[in-house]
């Protein structure tokens, strides 16, 4: 039996039909340094505020982003869960106001290297995630490698995160045709939003993303979405220095507001869902069934 067969009947032993599925949003970025993590925290707060159950799982391995911003050290990581039998009730930290968070650790070097025992005990206890959180946000690795590929192929909703900056741009080119053109991206209907991060107006966030717009549509024959704007933003500099996600640090400056902002529209957008989501089972099922 090889991974793949073993996520499937794990998640065939967790399936219930008549559970409700956590909806998961992938953040993800085509280059490091533009903000990723900081906006998965932040939309983790402002959704929290929404009355949402929130879990952020980090995965970018080997960094610890996510447990940095929420200023907190967990106990537990995905490393106890996978080498050590811990249940995944065990390795979810609490950051602030209950939201809850799962660290990778630093001694898991990729995922497709687990044994298949490994493989089906962690899809089995990451899909009771379903059953704990209303919104699961899965905060990637930077840039284009073949690991931070295969969570954007096997994800349904795709935050990308980018700022005005054209190196930044190109490099969020990049990451959405290497999208484009693999030859798994037309298997399932995925809806890609662009960020537009550090910007200085309202008109520059939507300049940022038609420019990307336009490049996907003329070359690649894709299409992406807007998800918003943050606006550069002092207040949220002091918050990172703090450890602190600005949404909470300072709740009603001008960058708090723009991501509850962002999250009123992805909560309005998920309510006019009419496909249910899958939940993070099925993601995992995703990304393991070509690997």
């Amino acid at each position: 039996m090889d991974q793949a067969e073993a996520l499937r009947n794990a998640v065939k032993l967790k399936k219930q039909a008549d559970k409700p599925r956590a909806r998961v949003i992938t953040v993800t970025s085509g280059k490091g340094g533009v903000g990723k993590s900081n906006v998965a925290v932040n939309l983790a707060v402002q959704m929290r505020r929404q009355g949402k159950r929130v879990i952020v799982f980090d995965a970018d391995f080997g960094l610890a982003n996510v447990e940095v911003m929420f200023g907190a050290v967990p106990k537990h990581t995905l490393e106890d869960l996978i080498y050590h039998g811990k249940k995944i009730s065990e390795i979810i930290s609490e950051g602030p106001m209950g939201i809850g968070f799962i660290s990778a650790g630093t001694g898991i070097t990729g995922l497709n290297n687990l044994a298949q025992e490994q493989v089906a005990y962690m899809a089995g206890s990451l899909g009771e995630l379903d059953e704990l959180a209303d919104v699961i946000l899965i905060d990637t690795g930077a840039g284009i490698s073949s690991y931070v590929l295969e969570f954007v192929l096997a994800s349904e909703e795709v935050i990308l995160v980018t700022t005005p900056d054209p190196s930044s741009l190109m490099d969020a080119y990049s990451l959405l045709k290497a999208i484009h053109k693999h030859p798994r991206f037309p298997e399932q209907e995925r809806k890609i939003r662009v960020l537009a991060n550090r910007v200085i107006s309202v008109s520059e966030g939507r300049q940022v993303y038609e420019k990307l717009d336009s490049v996907v549509r003329k070359f690649l024959q894709g299409k992406i979405y807007y998800a918003g704007m943050i606006p550069q933003d002092t207040a949220l500099e002091k918050a990172v220095r703090q450890q602190q996600p600005v949404s909470i640090y300072m709740p009603y400056s001008k960058s708090a507001k723009a991501f509850e902002s962002v999250v009123s529209e992805l909560l309005y957008y998920g309510q006019k869902q009419e496909k249910a989501s899958r939940g993070i089972s099925q993601l995992f099922a995703n990304f393991w069934r070509h690997n």
